[in-house]
């Protein structure tokens, strides 16, 4: 199989494309939304948890793809996983009680574990060395270019209704040929399931994993409450409120092409020291300002960390995981990255009964700071690891 061909990288960057629309892709009909189930009990927290919720059953459903990937092969569950994301995923068109509408993000969250588990694995398989580091970076690019497409026309067509943007998770549907005709079962991995193996990744890969997991309860208060932030100070169209969330993903797309260069001249801990300290400027942005210009500075400057940081985990990861369970540790990665997504309301939103919106912006912000100082600290005390465990 010659994974160089167009058609299997464009496959694989349309299958990782369904990742980001999953979760925001409803952002800007989050306020309407709120509307309708307003008489509801708990109605305004049942719709901004419909926004995370996929997350919860992403990271519960990731950890155990990996296991069975590496059991059975890549590609035999991918197929059904993409027919019941479009299913999962167009729920909230057509079904009116909230808890079901719930009950469809959960099953699209279950989906989205097994095709992002999938589809990194294989790019782990089919992309070595420098090819798997330009790799990871275009994946996540695309997938931000695809954020930007996919949040901009739910934004447009949240104008039109909260329930149409709900349409475009058929997307998956078109894809589902490709999958079939492009990509094939790695010999290597299909040799290594025909052995019995007792191997474990470094400790260190347990850091990457905690990393990611932060980065994402922080990181996703954006999409969560930049929708009603903007409300608040006046502005009234959903597609600008759209065009905001999305700028985000286009500016993480912008570093994530740039990442294989950027990681030729920094070490896998600077990149997380830069990302963090990008993260925390955005966040201070936010909160010291009351205005739309400020608020697309500072998702400027939030899409250029996480277009980093994002990637970075994923290599860091790929390098640091043995063949023999690579599914599952990178399926403890996408659980750690969509456990954090959950998580991030959860944690975060109980600090708005004592502070305003901007203060928790101010906070987040010290703390970024703290963690991009942390890791800049370590690379300092050790600046050159002869280990392969973090050498690049």
């Amino acid at each position: 199989m010659n994974t160089e061909t167009w058609q299997v990288k464009a496959t694989l960057l349309l299958v990782s494309s369904l990742t980001i629309m999953s979760m925001i892709t409803i952002s800007a009909s989050l306020p309407d939304m709120t509307r309708t189930f307003e008489l509801q009990p708990n109605g305004a927290a049942l719709v901004k948890l419909s926004l995370s919720f996929p997350g919860l059953f992403i990271a519960l459903s990731a950890i155990l793809a990996g296991i069975i990937i590496d059991k059975i092969g890549r590609l035999k569950l991918l197929g059904a996983a993409l027919i019941f994301y479009a299913i999962g995923g167009t729920s909230g068109y057509y079904i009116e009680n909230i808890y079901l509408i719930l009950a469809g993000r959960a099953l699209l969250g279950i989906c989205v574990g097994i095709t992002m588990t999938i589809v990194t694995t294989l790019v782990a398989d089919y992309y070595q060395g420098k090819a798997r580091q330009k790799f990871a970076g275009l994946q996540i690019a695309i997938m931000s270019i695809g954020g930007i497409i996919f949040i901009s026309l739910g934004g447009i067509l949240a104008d039109i209704g909260w329930r149409v943007p709900f349409l475009l998770y058929l997307f998956s549907l078109l894809i589902l040929p490709a999958t079939y005709f492009f990509l094939k079962e790695p010999a290597a991995a299909v040799n290594v399931q025909k052995t019995v193996v007792q191997v474990k990744s470094p400790a260190i890969i347990w850091l990457v994993f905690g990393n990611v997991m932060l980065i994402w309860i922080i990181f996703f208060i954006i999409p969560v409450q930049i929708p009603f932030y903007l409300k608040s100070i006046g502005v009234e169209k959903n597609s600008m409120i759209g065009l905001a969330v999305a700028s985000a993903t286009f500016f993480s797309a912008i570093s994530s092409f740039s990442f294989s260069r950027i990681k030729d001249m920094f070490s896998f801990r600077q990149i997380f020291g830069i990302g963090y300290l990008l993260l925390a400027f955005a966040f201070l942005a936010f909160a010291y300002g009351d205005s739309y210009t400020m608020v697309l500075l500072g998702m400027l400057l939030g899409g250029l960390g996480m277009g980093l940081m994002i990637p970075n985990a994923n290599v860091w990861v790929m390098q640091l995981a043995p063949l023999e369970i690579r599914g599952r540790e990178i399926g403890r990665l996408t659980t750690f990255w969509f456990m954090g997504q959950f998580l991030s309301p959860i944690v975060l939103l109980p600090f708005l009964d004592y502070f305003t919106l901007s203060q928790l912006f101010y906070g987040l912000g010290i703390v970024l700071f703290g963690m991009g100082f942390l890791f800049f600290l370590w690379y300092w005390s050790q600046p050159v690891l002869r280990s392969v465990k973090d050498s690049s």
